[in-house]
């Protein structure tokens, strides 16, 4: 039997994305958000409501997105607590910081997948952004492709709370359901 649990929207997984701009002097900011996703070949969609990063994006026309992995996790989460309003984030958690050869925007070198973007709308709190260049710490290549177990990719689980480490591959897509034809 089934059972109604209302509006409250299970929607898995989420992705645990750090949001990377610069502020009105220049100095980087982060933040973590959830509500992201591909929305195209070369477009992403986050749903944020206005923070310190949006009016920094806004004014920029930039920003990266890097995905939080299990050995970022905490400062991961940080970027997540913690207003930049309230103190300067990137210089308490020590971490390395660039600035994109492609966008006005800031990549922390901390995490090893990135996606450089050029602000497209802001609307309705939903923030798109046109991938411009997709960058990788060599470390966490193989082959020419990006070695996505080795990167350790984490979710966040809205059921729970917690952060989940993505799993083994459990099958080959678009072959397994041929099974069934």
């Amino acid at each position: 039997m089934r059972k109604d649990l209302g509006t409250n929207i299970i929607f898995l997984p989420q992705p645990v994305l750090i949001i990377t701009s610069y502020d009105e002097s220049g100095m980087p900011n982060a933040m973590n958000a959830a509500w992201g996703g591909q929305t195209d070949f070369d477009l992403i969609s986050i749903a944020l409501s206005q923070h310190k990063t949006t009016d920094n994006i806004l004014k920029n026309k930039a920003f990266c997105v890097s995905f939080a992995t299990k050995g970022t996790m905490a400062i991961s989460d940080y970027f997540g607590i913690v207003s930049g309003n309230k103190e300067n984030k990137i210089e308490k958690s020590n971490v390395k910081v660039l600035k994109s050869p492609y966008v006005n925007a800031p990549i922390i070198l901390d995490y090893p997948l990135t996606l450089e973007c050029e602000f497209v709308s802001y609307e309705n709190e939903v923030l798109v952004g046109k991938v411009v260049n997709v960058s990788v710490d060599e470390e966490y290549l193989k082959d020419g492709k990006v070695d996505v177990d080795k990167l350790e990719v984490i979710t966040y689980d809205p059921v729970t709370h917690v952060y989940r480490e993505i799993g083994a591959p459990i099958g080959e897509a678009f072959k397994i359901g041929k099974s069934i034809k």
